[in-house]
């Protein structure tokens, strides 16, 4: 679970010290993090394909790095957690469309090489990643309406942004013991 949330802690980082201090700053903190993030993966070996969720990452907040340098005090700063929530959906959704989830590269560093090309592993993460981007997709809808009704959303969108990564991974977690339950049970009746 670490592996999953390792990916995630650009974003995570830039929402807390988004939080906390100026949006210029937080979004130093996520390019640098994500930056290292991809060069521990080259490092260690491991292909883009296996940093999905950090390249994304890179790319958006360079991005938002820009902007916010460009223009300080922009309106859009007080709209990046739906910004990012839908960023995150855009990623998601789309590693899921070329049919390559963006939790496969996370998977395969835990999963033996064995069964990478097996249907199962395939299924089995698309519908992982299916449930981060729709988790990612909810948080998106969920900020945006929130930013157009509460006046100071700030602890609103704190909350659904932890929601956006807590209940994918607990979904996650208890997925993956439920699918080594069941392949447990297939062995002792085989």
């Amino acid at each position: 679970m670490l592996r999953t949330l390792r990916g995630f802690l650009p974003w995570i980082a830039f929402a807390v010290v988004n939080a906390v201090s100026d949006w210029r700053v937080g979004a130093i903190v996520a390019v640098a993090l994500s930056v290292l993030l991809l060069v521990d993966n080259g490092r260690t070996g491991h292909g883009l394909d296996e940093a999905v969720i950090e390249s994304s990452a890179a790319v958006f907040f360079v991005v938002i790095a820009l902007i916010a340098f460009a223009a300080p005090k922009s309106a859009l700063q007080h709209h990046t957690g739906a910004l990012a929530a839908a960023w995150l959906a855009v990623t998601a959704w789309g590693s899921i469309a070329i049919r390559k989830p963006f939790t496969l590269g996370i998977a395969r560093r835990a999963v033996p090489e064995q069964f990478w090309h097996n249907p199962l592993f395939l299924r089995a993460n698309m519908l992982i990643a299916s449930a981060w981007a729709g988790s990612f997709t909810a948080s998106a809808i969920i900020q945006v309406i929130i930013d157009a009704t509460v006046t100071n959303s700030g602890t609103a969108n704190t909350i659904v942004q932890v929601a956006c990564y807590v209940l994918p991974a607990l979904f996650t977690i208890r997925y993956q013991a439920a699918r080594r339950r069941a392949a447990a049970t297939n062995r002792a009746t085989n």
